[in-house]
């Protein structure tokens, strides 16, 4: 939907590497970047964080690399940083374990590599100094674990033999990961549900919190979609609305809204005419919308003294009549009427337990990859925590979610 040097991150295929300690991931990471991404040290541990890299890299196109520490890590310090590690699998697309041929596979690779199976990530095993001379294969082996390679192996998608310092295989490793590439043409914002010669009406209010001589990710996005399936996008604002509606001469096929003018907007397009936002299309984009529909059903349950997470998968400075912090509080309390208390999550500050919250409220997730926001949604709903995103709460809140979801059947049964 966009150049190579324009995919936002959220678009990009994450490839992480993955190993213990040493084992030359850095190393690796720099001879597939083809930079000096990461920093490559002989000290054990010189990674403490994950290194993370929008890049464009062939034949992979638009990718995010991650370089994260040693799974191995060791003491108080280390055990954060393994947890940070297990963090990045959330949002990991494709994994690279490197293993150091010099010392051999070890019980910590194979516990990687169920965890990768356990999330149905592909990977591929990079058999790193594989220029260094050895006797035989059997230094791959741990003799008091001669099963271990085997074990791996049937985890994973291959093996291959590099070296980050002389380049051998790393082409080849490159050919391999992007085997593994995710298939595109899945789902698509809104060309699915227009045809070519349509005419798509969008409502973008112009107001403080607005970013200047920009439009949000999800707008752009949809105008391209919109383009892509050969229809026409007209973008007014909230206040130009009804004016522009009376001189068009036809009727839009659809009108897509920003969430924050959902009831306004409501009552000004005719109700013959479909109306949804951009925060549904961008839920439904991402995996999410069906959770969020069911969610909603919590809202009546909802009672004084009960705890919401609003979630956001970005971090930004926020303002008065803020969204996230401020409006979706305000229509939330009133609509339901109960003293509730309202706490934050912004960019990768997701919690693992999700208990102590009687409803989730995400936002589209236009920022995060559609594997992250599918996991949160999927570890929220095994906590048997409702989850809902901003676009289906605020049109909850106005009345007019049936309306919001009349292009999407499917989901529409569900309320």
């Amino acid at each position: 939907m966009a150049g190579m040097n324009d995919t936002p991150s959220g678009e990009r295929v994450h490839i992480g590497f993955f190993g213990r300690r040493n084992a030359g991931k850095s190393s690796v990471v720099n001879a597939v970047t083809g930079q000096d991404l990461a920093v490559v040290s002989e000290v054990k541990g010189t990674t403490t964080d994950p290194v993370k890299k929008a890049m464009e890299i062939l034949p992979l196109g638009p990718v995010v690399i991650i370089d994260t520490p040693g799974f191995d890590d060791e003491g108080s310090l280390g055990d954060l940083r393994v947890k940070r590690t297990k963090k990045i699998l959330e949002q990991t697309d494709i994994a690279v374990l490197v293993v150091d041929t010099t010392e051999g596979f070890r019980k910590v690779d194979e516990e990687l590599t169920d965890l990768f199976r356990e999330r149905k990530i592909p990977c591929l095993v990079a058999l790193n100094k594989s220029d260094i001379p050895e006797d035989s294969e059997d230094h791959n082996v741990d003799e008091e674990d001669p099963g271990l390679f085997a074990r791996i192996a049937k985890n994973c998608d291959g093996m291959i033999h590099v070296s980050a310092l002389s380049g051998e295989g790393i082409d080849e490793l490159k050919n391999r990961i992007a085997a593994l590439k995710p298939e595109e043409g899945g789902e698509r914002l809104v060309a699915d549900k227009i045809k070519a010669g349509d005419l798509i009406v969008l409502v973008v209010p112009i107001d403080k919190a607005a970013p200047k001589g920009r439009l949000i990710l999800p707008q752009q996005q949809t105008i391209r979609d919109i383009l892509d399936a050969g229809a026409s996008a007209v973008v007014v604002q909230d206040t130009e609305l009804a004016g522009t509606l009376a001189k068009l001469g036809t009727k839009p096929s659809l009108v897509i809204t920003d969430s924050q003018v959902f009831g306004k907007v409501d009552k000004i397009v005719p109700a013959d005419v479909p109306l949804t936002s951009f925060s549904i299309l961008m839920a439904r984009y991402k995996g999410l919308l069906e959770d969020a529909v069911k969610g909603v059903a919590a809202i009546t349950g909802l009672k004084d003294g009960d705890r919401i997470l609003i979630a956001e998968g970005c971090t930004h400075h926020r303002q008065c009549g803020d969204i996230g912090t401020d409006k979706i509080p305000k229509w939330l309390s009133g609509f339901t009427g109960k003293d509730l208390v309202f706490e934050t999550a912004s960019g990768t500050g997701y919690p693992d337990d999700l208990t102590p919250y009687a409803l989730v409220v995400h936002c589209g997730g236009c920022m995060l990859n559609e594997k992250e926001v599918k996991h949160r949604a999927a570890k929220t709903v095994a906590q048997g925590v409702p989850i809902t995103n901003y676009g289906t709460l605020i049109a909850h809140v106005h009345g007019i979610l049936r309306r919001s979801l009349e292009i999407f059947p499917e989901y529409a049964k569900l309320l």
